[in-house]
């Protein structure tokens, strides 16, 4: 299994605190099934910057960490980038990583309240330039929580999405699990990963996330999501299934 938003490089964001918490988190990732971690820090989110060449240089050396522990777990690339201005300009200046540098997928994180007003024509420019934008955990998003038809648009004009594991499993709470499923069924999500900080409240859940996306929306999702993780590091295109909108259900007759 491939995890392909992990927050396990240590020290540089609110995920792993050091490299005991780091080696700690890789264990945990293994007992999972879990071989391959894209290692996505965050980057301009008005607290952290972490651009490409440091990153690149952090995942060598937690790789050679893990080498050296006998941790059967590759590490690689990625970037968890807050939707911002100037990212193609950046893209061109090196600052920018795509998940595996392979020049394919970025993951676009939007700031958790709302969704900028220029996104989607960013993100048309984005395509633009042959990058496909992968928005993550939109599911935690309040702005698309409410108006989930702005994901749909995203989503038909080319970006792809990716769920949190937690988010399927009722951590963040009945609401957010009660809009991954809508999303699912929609097939507003190509992806399922971890976005695991740490080993207490935010870890990985991975096998226990495919479990519910199993009995709920069949096993060839499952297999979808798996084989897309795949084509993400291998910068190949994803299985993509037509997008629906979100059924709004009814209540006491109001809609």
């Amino acid at each position: 299994m491939i995890d392909l938003h992990c927050h396990i490089l240590p020290g540089i964001d609110d995920g792993s605190l050091n490299e005991e918490i780091s080696l700690k988190m890789a264990r945990k990732a293994v007992s999972e099934g879990i071989h391959t971690i894209v290692a996505t820090p965050h980057h301009q989110n008005g607290r952290y910057l972490n651009e490409k060449k440091d990153i690149v240089q952090y995942v060598q050396k937690l790789n050679g960490l893990l080498k050296q522990k006998k941790v059967p777990l590759a590490i690689l690339p990625g970037q968890e980038i807050r939707l911002y201005g100037e990212i193609l300009e950046d893209y061109q200046a090196e600052k920018i990583l795509t998940l595996n540098d392979t020049g394919k997928y970025l993951f676009i994180e939007f700031p958790s309240s709302q969704v900028p007003h220029y996104t989607e024509q960013l993100l048309f420019d984005i395509q633009s330039k042959g990058l496909i934008p992968i928005i993550v955990h939109p599911e935690r998003n309040s702005r698309l929580l409410q108006e989930p038809d702005l994901l749909y648009k995203f989503i038909t004009n080319g970006a792809l999405a990716q769920i949190t594991a937690g988010s399927v499993t009722g951590r963040f709470g009945k609401k957010i699990k009660k809009f991954s499923q809508q999303l699912l069924q929609a097939n507003l999500v190509h992806f399922v990963s971890s976005d695991a900080h740490d080993l207490e409240g935010r870890s990985f859940y991975m096998r226990e996330a495919l479990e519910v996306i199993q009995r709920e929306h069949g096993q060839n999702t499952v297999y979808s999501f798996l084989e897309n993780a795949q084509y993400v590091i291998q910068g190949q295109m994803c299985y993509k299934e037509p997008p629906e909108m979100v059924k709004k259900k009814k209540f006491l007759g109001i809609f």
